[in-house]
């Protein structure tokens, strides 16, 4: 499909003929297939009746079996379709039949954002930081809506066909007020917390910036290991160290510093990244970035 004129803003709303009745497959025009994930596809659509296009993720119900991952998905979508942030995917609509749940999803042209940074090797500090302020905004959001994230990486980051950054997978979220015990997320990414299986908090979602900021600016989490055992060592001891391949700018390295302590009271909040000095000298304020090669 060729993206619709009324589709190129993300600022756009869904057409209120989204919001009626029961939905079903038969509303959409299917296109072409654009992603995978554990229990299904994900497939371009267009919604016959507005034309707008979505992206329909399609989610076999045996497999939502085998893994026992029924309430899983039901709170993902409770929580994701609450959700209404510049930054984060919009959930519109979802429906079921026999075999399949159908979410409609919002369409993030350019795709993941983890296949960027593959491609690119690593991001200028301006992209680095436009992405980290977008983050930043979109989990201080979730936050006050009393959302924890708990697994942003770069496979879950999507970018829309203004070079947008969208949170797009909500699978180990969780709304709460209380600490929580769950270890959960990817190793690369996990808080000292987390690894040491500790109750935890917003927090996490704060120290996984501060490993997306590195990984972006570096092209690499900075406590990977060859032995998943030596990378949950490294995190715990908080075994930071700054590359000479790269030449980053102190202020860069000054907001990782103060997102990676260990203690999880003592990082930099959401709101005083987005006025850190790097941020502020740095970061796009339309947040829209299209970065097509890394910068020297």
């Amino acid at each position: 499909y060729e993206i619709p004129t009324s589709l190129r803003s993300a600022s756009v709303p869904l057409s209120p003929p989204m919001e009626r009745r029961q939905w079903s497959l038969t509303d959409f025009d299917v296109g072409k297939f654009i992603g995978e994930g554990k229990f299904g596809k994900v497939y371009l659509g267009r919604e016959k009746q507005s034309g707008y296009v979505v992206a329909l993720k399609v989610i076999y119900k045996t497999k939502l079996e085998k893994y026992r991952f029924h309430g899983h998905l039901r709170r993902e979508i409770e929580i994701q379709h609450g959700l209404d942030h510049p930054n984060v995917l919009r959930l519109f609509a979802w429906f079921h039949d026999a075999d399949r749940v159908v979410l409609v999803l919002e369409y993030a042209a350019r795709g993941e954002l983890y296949k960027l940074l593959r491609s690119v090797g690593h991001f200028s500090e301006r992209t680095a930081a436009t992405y980290v302020a977008s983050l930043a905004g979109a989990l201080a959001y979730c936050h006050k809506k009393q959302v924890i994230h708990r697994d942003i990486k770069p496979e879950n980051l999507l970018l829309d066909i203004e070079g947008r950054l969208k949170i797009a997978d909500f699978g180990w979220a969780v709304r709460s007020n209380a600490k929580r015990h769950t270890l959960c997320g990817t190793i690369d990414y996990l808080a000292p917390e987390m690894v040491e299986k500790k109750a935890h908090d917003y927090a996490v979602d704060n120290w996984t910036l501060g490993i997306l900021c590195y990984e972006f600016l570096y092209g690499s989490p900075p406590f990977e290991a060859a032995e998943q055992q030596d990378t949950l060592m490294r995190i715990v001891k908080v075994d930071l160290l700054f590359p000479k391949t790269r030449d980053i700018s102190a202020d860069a390295k000054d907001l990782i510093c103060k997102l990676l302590v260990k203690d999880s009271s003592k990082r930099i909040s959401l709101d005083d990244i987005l006025k850190h000095a790097w941020i502020v000298k740095n970061a796009e304020p339309s947040g829209s970035c299209i970065e097509q090669k890394a910068s020297a």
